[in-house]
């Protein structure tokens, strides 16, 4: 028996089988680990460096400097910041010649073969350390291409954020780039080791940037002529009739209860508000006084400046004070590289398209700036195009949400920091066992903060759909916006529908259609139906995997019981039957993995987890089956061979192998737990032709996964990182090593424990009959 600690520390020896405890101990581990913490802001400048739709950083240098010639180069440098110790792929795809330092050491330097074939694409690993990171990329000017393409592998998954260096730029997202230098001058940039003997960049990214050797870009300061203009010129020129808001907050430190004096100029019409209540009302240019109520402490203060016919530059002051001394202005949201603005602007909108009040109280909208063209057709072409955002009287500064807790590494680790607001399949299965598990135990703390967590992504949808436009690529809901595959959004979406009973959150609709679009009619399909990916040029090219049947049919149960659209269901049962002619493995009634299409064949590997996600999926279509569905008795049938494989392949202490077939693997935790779930419905919906095998079988899983793999804090072990595929057993023992907390185990373990807590139920009520009463004889 694989063994991941001693008895004393197990579940089952600190609870034994008081299975609500267990629940609430698993549930509140996980909540306590993963805080509520969901969105960082930060600036960044849109006139620096964009990513590409593959998340990869675009130095194509010769479109930014035409008048680069040979003899030069240009270096562009960033900060990555490292909770802990990460692995991480890069890719760069050079344009001309590259070099690449990653902590002040070189990493890469690229090959003719990697300068002149446009479609080469280096894959380094790097380690990223805890604490501080530095990035340097030198790029040479050739008449072929100068610069090149950056970033992480896959990087919707395994994100990385950079961060501009220097002191006045801390905390900006981004990179810093310099313009093309003669390299006689770039030289001075570089020393020997005096230990090693390698060549060094010498410059100090953490110093003062007034102090480097070079001029670095984007420019972090207006130019002299844009200082002379008031700010909303600088912002949005001089269009009579536009509006512009802007926002900041007062730091009222007065306990007394003093009334406040708002007084400044407008160049026109102007309302302020504080609290979202009016406070100021010019019809038209001229002075104001008012005083208000303010509550101590900070008090959110709105402003709506109209520009005016006048000549008179577009502008407005302000200053607060009570009784006499001045209050303090500050940014009403807490923004990174922001050091020493106070208002943060939107706009500027035609008459009749200013938002309400409370919607610009806010920073998960975006805004639309113009009326609606004519057409449907044509809004929708260009209907991110037309919105904005809030931005900072810098250059070109947006204000930019970031997700920026857990990261992903090479091994789809995560490490210790809160998964919280990411949009990611197996947090789709961990949400989805935390509201099962907050209805079992009657806990409405837990279902809300399993439903807050769908809601912290979908309320910045709109946001991330124009975020993708106006810079490339997504800086949060990255799987959601960059959907091409069905892991970007089958398990998460089932899960927010699962949620939506609960909140009624009315962003989980547009999401839900956009989804079921993606999967009905624009996922790629064999010819007789049956969903696989395509992805030309990946790892996975032209395949069909066990675990698309949970990223594909409990999303189409969920959005057919809400909408009522009965194909969506008569897709996810259809799925069901074109899987198993492709992955079944008659011998053993059970499933392989993969099915290869470059190939022709299966890899016939029974992966644990591949297996687990089929039966787990199997009962959520069976439970939304009617009994008059045509597909019904064959989907029954086939749930009875996939037990009847699978019991008879689960080991003496509870659990299953990582390759069910091969007991030289190690025992896993997840598919244990994915079997006890389904064998615990199958009892009780009562589709198992010998439920008593099952009812043992289901029990003994739960038993081992106590004994086992949960210890008494409620960390789970033995679960398989995430997964890629093989035709060999090797790779999923020997290259799938087990991570404590892995996200694929948490929601899983929560479901077991749920479903077989109902199992036992539900034998108790049929097994319970009233007493009978006898008279005793005399």
């Amino acid at each position: 028996m694989t063994k991941y600690f001693d008895e004393p520390q197990s579940m089952y020896y600190r609870f034994g089988e008081d299975q609500d405890q267990i629940l609430k101990v698993l549930a509140e581990r996980y909540i306590g680990a993963n805080a509520q913490a969901d969105f960082v802001y930060r600036v960044f400048q849109k006139s620096g460096i964009l990513q590409n739709e593959k998340g990869l950083y675009d130095f194509n240098l010769s479109e930014r400097f035409t008048n680069a010639h040979k003899g030069q180069v240009a270096y562009a440098a960033a900060l990555v910041w490292g909770d802990e110790n990460r692995n991480l792929d890069v890719l760069i795809r050079c344009y001309g010649p590259v070099r690449f330092y990653f902590n002040d050491q070189l990493v890469y330097r690229s090959t003719v073969m990697d300068e002149i074939n446009p479609e080469a694409t280096v894959k380094l690993g790097i380690d990223i350390k805890p604490g501080w990171n530095t990035l340097l990329l030198e790029m040479k000017y050739t008449p072929a291409g100068f610069g090149c393409q950056f970033g992480s592998d896959e990087g919707k998954v395994r994100i990385l954020n950079v961060l501009a260096p220097f002191q006045e730029r801390h905390g900006q997202a981004g990179w810093v780039y310099t313009k093309p230098i003669d390299q006689e001058e770039a030289v001075r940039a570089f020393s020997t080791s005096s230990t090693s003997g390698s060549i060094q960049p010498n410059w100090n990214l953490f110093g003062q940037e007034q102090d480097d050797i070079f001029e670095w870009f984007p420019n972090k300061e207006w130019s002299l002529e844009q200082q002379a203009r008031p700010t909303l010129e600088r912002l949005y020129g001089h269009v009579p009739g536009q509006r512009a808001y802007a926002w900041t907050r007062i730091n009222n430190r007065d306990s007394a209860g003093s009334l406040i004096s708002l007084s400044g100029h407008s160049s026109g019409p102007l309302t302020i508000w504080v609290k979202g209540k009016p406070a100021v009302q010019l019809q038209e240019a001229g002075s104001f006084e008012s005083e208000i109520q303010a509550s101590y402490g900070q008090n959110d203060l709105l402003v709506c400046s109209v520009c005016s016919a006048t000549t008179e530059p577009w502008r407005f002051t302000l200053n607060a004070a009570v009784n006499g001394k001045q209050l303090e202005l500050e940014l009403p949201k807490h923004v990174h590289g922001a050091s020493g603005q106070k208002w943060m602007y939107v706009g500027s909108f035609q008459a009749g398209m200013e938002p309400e009040v409370q919607d610009l109280l806010r920073t998960d909208r975006v805004y639309r700036i113009t009326a609606s063209p004519a057409s449907n057709e044509d809004y929708n072409q260009n209907k991110h195009a037309e919105h904005t955002y809030w931005q900072l009287d810098q250059p070109d500064a947006w204000i930019r949400p970031y997700y920026e807790n857990a990261m992903l590494s090479n091994k789809w680790t995560v490490g210790s920091v809160t998964n919280y607001g990411r949009w990611d399949y197996p947090l789709g299965v961990t949400v989805y066992g935390l509201l099962q598990t907050g209805r079992y135990l009657d806990r409405p703390d837990i279902i809300r903060y399993a439903a807050e967590h769908v809601q912290a992504c979908t309320r910045m949808y709109d946001y991330s759909l124009w975020d993708r436009e106006q810079y490339g690529f997504p800086a949060v809901n990255q799987q959601l916006v960059m959907m091409k595959m069905l892991d970007n959004c089958g398990s998460f979406g089932s899960a927010m529908l699962e949620a939506y009973s609960e909140c009624n959150e009315p962003t989980f609709l547009p999401i839900a259609e956009r989804i079921a679009d993606f999967m009905l009619f624009r996922l790629e399909r064999q010819e007789d139906g049956a969903f696989y990916r395509e992805c030309i040029g990946e790892f996975a090219e032209n395949t069909m995997w066990a675990d698309d049947l949970y990223m594909s049919t409990p999303f189409l149960v969920r959005y057919a019981r809400l909408t009522g659209k009965q194909s969506a269901l008569d897709e996810a049962a259809r799925q069901f039957l074109l899987y198993r002619k492709y992955l079944f493995m008659p011998e053993f009634k059970i499933m392989s993995h993969v099915y290869d299409f470059k190939y022709e064949q299966a890899t016939h590997i029974p992966w644990g987890r591949g297996n687990g996600w089929t039966l787990f999926s199997l009962t959520e279509v069976l439970e939304a089956l009617s009994a008059e569905h045509p597909d019904r008795p064959a989907l029954i049938q086939f749930f009875n061979e996939l037990c009847d494989g699978y019991a008879a392949l689960q080991e003496e202490g509870g659990l299953w192998h990582q390759v069910l077939n091969d007991a030289n693997t190690y025992q896993e935790a997840s598919c244990t737990a994915m079997f006890a779930y389904g064998f615990a419905r199958g009892v009780r919906f009562g589709w198992l032709e010998q439920p008593e095998r099952y009812i043992e079988a289901s029990e003994r899983a739960w038993s081992g996964l106590t004994r086992t793999a949960i210890d008494r804090q409620g960390n789970v072990h033995g679960v398989c990182s995430g997964s890629r595929y093989a035709f060999t057993a090797e790779y999923y023992d020997k290259d799938l090593l087990t991570v404590t907390n892995d996200n694929h185990g948490i929601g899983i373990m929560m479901l077991a424990g749920t479903e077989v807590a109902k199992m036992k139920e539900h034998l108790a009520r049929q097994t319970t009959t009233p007493a009978t009463v006898t008279q005793p004889s005399m």
